[in-house]
């Protein structure tokens, strides 16, 4: 009963947070710190539960909760992008990030250069061996240097077995997500790619720093 009591409060919380139509919802979901402590305990606790324990969801309940996780899931994804939005120089467009993958972006003097990176088990379309990061800029007419033509598609991170079409540095160690909700993991990637940047004689200060993550 706890654990069913749990997850209600757990749905109806992502799902009325969602909707942001109701004052006393509001209230709760202003409260950032509690709101994420106790979603992350109860889903940490929903993902360790038994198959046994899952098996007794009724089909309508099951749907439930799918419904409100894929919602939630949603809203957190467009919300993680907006880090990389509005960076200098403002006139080049915010490129697609990758499925199965990621973009670690940086600004230096006032040139977008943005990396691929790919999740662990996938690997790019195209060879990058040569080629960490793409480059939006004046001298690009504020277009992206990509190997795709138009548009802001800069890789295609593909399932794949071995790891072949990119650099080391070029693959997380397990994802995206696991990098980021770790500032160690996120220190460490975003400084192996300024290391490239200014190995490839880039020199500046480096600026919006950020690391988006592709829908999985």
């Amino acid at each position: 009963m706890a654990f069913r009591g749990t997850l209600t409060w757990l749905c109806s919380l992502a799902v009325v947070c969602s909707s942001g139509n109701h004052e006393s919802t509001t209230a709760n979901c202003d409260s950032q710190t509690e709101l994420f402590q106790r979603l992350t305990e109860d889903l940490k606790m929903a993902a360790e539960c038994t198959d046994k324990s899952i098996l007794q969801w009724s089909s309508e309940q099951a749907a439930e909760v799918l419904i409100t996780m894929r919602n939630l899931t949603a809203r957190l994804y467009k919300h993680q992008l907006k880090e990389c939005q509005d960076a200098e120089p403002k006139m080049c467009q915010q490129p697609e990030v990758p499925s199965n993958g990621g973009l670690a972006c940086v600004t230096v003097s006032n040139k977008r250069y943005c990396k691929p990176i790919c999740n662990s088990g996938y690997d790019f379309g195209f060879l990058r061996r040569s080629r960490l990061f793409d480059e939006c800029g004046e001298q690009t007419n504020y277009q992206w240097n990509s190997q795709y033509v138009g548009g802001g598609r800069l890789a295609v991170c593909n399932e794949a077995a071995v790891k072949v079409s990119g650099s080391t540095s070029a693959y997380f160690t397990k994802d995206c997500l696991t990098t980021k909700s770790s500032s160690e993991q996120w220190n460490a990637t975003m400084e192996v790619f300024t290391q490239e940047l200014k190995d490839a004689g880039i020199a500046g200060n480096p600026k919006h720093l950020c690391l988006a993550c592709g829908w999985p």
